[in-house]
């Protein structure tokens, strides 16, 4: 319904930014909805996770969960490369052709980008990160240039030159990878904690089943915002028929990695260890499939494919709420997919050959570069910068790509959520046994104090009872 009412406005040829406004309005509703249940469901979601799981059995099922995601990762960053050089979209004319503005030239390094991935990981201020983080960039702004006097040959004289100098300086946006990290730790030891912890488990666990609610809530309206959002972007797109003329082979390219990933790799990849039916799975996740495609937010999606695991599939919650955030903040798939693409294909455009050593270079950073993305709109053209500046590629060349960022951002997104959830199946397949366990320790431990209670009452259980009696009944 979004795509069909957002062409018949371009039809209509409906050019006003007022009207536009009003007509994304709904789904910028939806948006700010879902982004501010990110927050308390990653918390509530991963402690209580990890609560109810002992250490072997979080430590067993991290390890699974991340061999899945740097497996799925380079495999689709792999397919990206084999792609590109097969079906060679770049065409030099294209840089000549292109009328859209380029973003700041910024070059990027690498040591910078990946000392920030830590710094992200191990915030100072917990509270800040809840809405800034390291850009992952290295900008050089003109606040940061200062003032250096330095001594000259002749006597009592020196002039002044002014010096570069690196600043750390933070950007809005949540810092998720490093909440994700502190709540692991705090999940962690609240386990350890045993029956002193359990108060606050039982707060977290109530805390998620009200989000969840809330996000069922929310469900009902989705529709609506889906559909504003998707018509909105197509009103409002430029010369669309121009820059599908222009870059028909680029997105036909990462469509068909992305196609090819999400519907053969990943689904074989589950059928192979779980031997069940991945189109069945499918059927289960479609509602956060079709909310990752209009909202282009993997993090916005989160509470959403939470609800499709837990409630369609079935899936194990002390697999979701540990697995699901962690994936919706490093398992990017599509992302890497389309990095690897893009890099070379701006190559082909300038007619630069890239040698072996290069290329496998592009597949190696285009799979950490999706690692450090942010799960928003648009973050894989961030690191876009990293993967372009390791291989000495233009970075000015980005702005082409900008055009049709908006359609591959919304498929790449529904890709990674897809992944995601496919990761989510698996580690719940290989830990069932482990799970099967805890249950029955969990039982035996019920169990024994049934028994407790049933024979002869403690001396606390007494002194309770008599308390909660009337005077005249005391025995």
């Amino acid at each position: 319904m979004g795509v069909l009412f957002g062409m018949l406005l371009r039809y209509m040829k409906v050019k006003d930014d007022s009207v536009l406004t009003l007509i994304s309005f709904p789904g910028e509703i939806l948006m700010r909805m879902l982004k501010m249940l990110i927050l308390p469901l990653i918390i509530s979601s991963l402690i209580t996770g990890l609560a109810g799981l002992d250490a072997r059995s979080s430590g067993r099922m991290g390890s699974r969960a991340m061999v899945y995601y740097m497996t799925t990762t380079v495999i689709a960053a792999i397919l990206g490369v084999i792609l590109v050089l097969g079906i060679h979209p770049g065409n030099p004319k294209l840089r000549g052709d292109s009328s859209t503005s380029a973003p700041k030239n910024q070059e990027v390094n690498s040591m910078d980008a990946f000392l920030d991935l830590l710094r992200n990981l191990f915030p100072e201020n917990l509270v800040q990160s809840c809405f800034q983080q390291r850009p992952g960039e290295n900008n050089l702004s003109p606040n940061t240039t200062v003032l250096k006097t330095v001594p000259v040959a002749a006597p009592n004289q020196s002039e002044s030159i002014i010096v570069s100098r690196k600043k750390l300086e933070y950007k809005w946006g949540m810092n998720v990878l490093g909440l994700i990290g502190f709540f692991i730790a705090f999940g962690i030891c609240m386990s350890r904690m045993g029956e002193r912890g359990k108060v606050m488990c039982d707060f977290f666990n109530i805390l998620n089943e009200i989000i969840m609610t809330m996000v069922s809530m929310i469900m009902w309206y989705s529709p609506i915002g889906i559909a504003s959002l998707i018509a909105g972007k197509i009103a409002a797109i430029g010369n669309l028929e121009v820059v599908a003329r222009q870059l028909g082979m680029y997105m036909v390219t990462v469509m068909v990695g992305l196609v090819i990933h999400g519907g053969l790799i990943l689904p074989a990849i589950f059928f192979a260890i779980t031997r069940k039916n991945p189109f069945t799975f499918y059927q289960g996740i479609f509602q956060a499939w079709i909310t990752a495609l209009g909202t282009a937010s993997s993090a916005g999606t989160l509470p959403v494919t939470f609800r499709c695991l837990e409630e369609n599939l079935k899936i194990d919650k002390r697999v979701t709420r540990f697995v699901l955030p962690i994936g919706a903040t490093i398992n990017m798939d599509g992302t890497a997919l389309y990095e690897a693409v893009a890099a070379i294909f701006i190559a082909q455009m300038n007619d630069i050959s890239l040698d072996t050593g290069q290329i496998i270079t592009v597949s190696l950073t285009a799979t950490l570069a999706s690692v450090g993305a942010a799960s928003i709109p648009s973050a894989g053209l961030v690191t876009m910068l990293l993967i372009l500046t390791a291989v000495g590629l233009p970075t000015q060349d980005i702005s082409l790509l900008i055009a049709v960022d908006w359609l591959l951002d919304r498929m790449r997104t529904s890709i990674n959520v897809v992944g995601d959830s496919f990761g989510a199946g698996i580690v719940d397949h290989l830990s069932k046994a482990e799970l099967a366990e805890l249950d029955a320790a969990e039982m035996q431990i019920e169990r024994a104090l049934g028994e407790t209670s049933d024979g002869e009452e403690s001396d606390d259980t007494a002194y309770d009872r008599r308390q909660a009696m009337p005077p005249g009944d005391l025995p």
